[in-house]
């Protein structure tokens, strides 16, 4: 799966989602529900480093297959939201 940069992609894309619905769905609600503030500052630097590693592989994903600019697009907009990088994996492997 690391061999290949569209499969680099896919792991760090599946990475970066489930840091994302964990800071979402579990870090956030210990935040200010329960006062426990270490849980956003733990996994939202974890969240931030997928982030960067999932758009330094869109953009080499991007350069070796000669992506056009709205799928550079749409793979960044697919890290913003909560379940996009899902979906935009579901789509990269349709196409393998």
């Amino acid at each position: 799966m690391f061999h290949t940069p569209i499969g680099r992609l896919r792991a760090v894309g599946y990475a970066e989602g489930i840091s994302f619905l964990v800071l979402l769905g579990i870090a956030m609600p210990l935040k200010y529900f329960f006062h426990y503030p270490l849980a956003v500052t733990i996994v939202g630097a974890l969240h931030g480093l997928f982030f960067v590693l999932y758009l330094i592989a869109v953009v080499h994903a991007a350069s070796v297959h000669r992506w056009s600019f709205l799928r550079v697009l749409g793979a960044f907009v697919a890290s913003l939201l909560p379940f996009g990088p899902f979906v935009f994996d579901t789509r990269l492997r349709r196409e393998q």
